[in-house]
């Protein structure tokens, strides 16, 4: 039974939205007004009127990631549980609180009972549902186990949000000092050393250099801002860009690879994400060539998702995954070891598991290192920064007070 998105009108002149199932839309609207609402919009549930599809490109008119992995949950617990799909999808329409997933349940749910496969019913929403989850919810169809499979990738998108948060806000602190490090040394030369150096320039005494060149950045700084912000503007969309081409983008992402302390951060959170997804999808059944394509496809990194693609090509030849990735010279080596472990032992899956959480804590102590290191620095720079500043207003005050002694 089709779903219908409706808006109507209550005895108390109250909107209420929702979303129904009837046999069509005419029956939708008399079932309404057996409530005592009066119908002003029903149409098919994935359907939407100019407005909202205008407003969809708006905040908030997608799931987000802690939306999707709670989803994911409730998807794999219901399944397990041993309700029907159709029943589940029915099940989260109820119970969601937002609109638009309410809207966005009942319209798979409209697609699954039309015939459809919840795959190619989830593939309508690219937005909210990227490749590699359809092609691990394909995978779970195909091998009856949809449940299990959902309950690894709630699993999987829980430990990536958690991750990413844990870096965000390890390098919040970071960012928060060097913003405030920025507007203070801009308010000094701006208003502060004008101000100061300025009483003195009218008694034409001689200058320090150092307040000379500071008197002159502060002028550049007043007269000239808007062009440093117009530049800044216009280098960041040429360096944007140029690496939107497949060529500079890999090339700058080889040299990311190498770089001092980046390098091994990049390099860790593409192996955790490449481990965790090529182990689901091992786990569910996915033939190694398409569970690597699909896994390859999760990095950020051009250069490594380049050498996956190699490693595609020697697998196909009969080569073993990894000696694969090991002649790739790109993945750290506990993975390659641990995954020639599964090889032997024929348990791939655990294998990559281990790597992946291996690799998550590693990368976890990395980042706290490097911030502990970069608080310090950016203080040292700030002070050093004020130092200078403070140093070319005193030096004319000195300079004044030994021509008097």
């Amino acid at each position: 039974m089709p779903a219908f998105r409706f808006e109507a009108i209550d005895q108390a002149g109250k909107t209420q939205k929702g979303v129904l199932d009837a046999d069509s839309a005419r029956s939708a609207r008399g079932h309404l007004r057996t409530q005592g609402l009066t119908p002003l919009v029903v149409e098919p549930a994935g359907s939407r009127t100019r407005g909202e599809r205008q407003h969809r490109l708006s905040l908030g008119r997608r799931l987000s990631q802690r939306e999707q992995a709670i989803l994911t949950r409730q998807l794999a617990s219901l399944l397990i549980a041993g309700l029907p799909l159709g029943e589940t999808l029915a099940v989260l329409t109820e119970q969601s609180e937002r609109d638009y997933i309410r809207e966005l349940m009942a319209a798979i749910r409209a697609e699954v009972l039309g015939g459809h496969s919840f795959a190619n019913a989830l593939e309508q929403h690219p937005r909210d549902f990227p490749e590699i989850y359809r092609a691990l919810v394909a995978a779970g169809e195909h091998t009856g186990k949809l449940g299990l499979v959902l309950s690894r990738l709630a699993d999987y998108i829980e430990q990536r949000n958690a991750l990413k948060q844990k870096i965000v806000l390890a390098f919040t602190y970071p960012a928060v000092v060097t913003v405030i490090a920025f507007g203070i040394v801009t308010f000094l030369l701006s208003y502060v050393v004008p101000q100061v150096v300025n009483v003195f320039a009218s008694t034409k005494q001689s200058l320090p250099f150092l307040t000379i060149m500071m008197m002159a950045l502060s002028g550049f700084v007043r007269s000239y801002w808007w062009a440093v912000l117009i530049g800044v503007v216009l280098v960041s969309w040429i360096v944007k860009r140029i690496l939107a081409r497949p060529g500079p983008r890999t090339a700058f992402d080889r040299w990311l690879l190498t770089a001092p302390l980046v390098g091994k951060l990049v390099r860790g959170y593409n192996t955790v994400r490449f481990a965790s997804t090529l182990a689901i999808l091992t786990a569910a059944g996915v033939p190694i060539l398409r569970a690597l394509q699909a896994a390859g496809e999760t990095l950020s990194n051009k250069a490594m998702r380049a050498n996956v693609d190699d490693a595609i090509v020697r697998v196909r030849e009969g080569t073993s995954l990894s000696r694969a990735l090991g002649n790739t010279k790109t993945f750290p080596p506990v993975l390659v070891h641990l995954i020639r472990s599964g090889e032997a032992t024929g348990d791939v899956t655990t294998m990559l598991d281990r790597a992946s959480e291996g690799e998550a804590r590693e990368l976890e102590r990395r980042t706290m290192f490097l911030t502990s290191l970069l608080e310090p620095l950016l203080i040292l720079a700030m002070g050093g920064i004020v130092l200078v500043i403070v140093l070319a207003v005193m030096l004319p005050i000195i300079e004044l007070n030994n021509l008097v002694q």
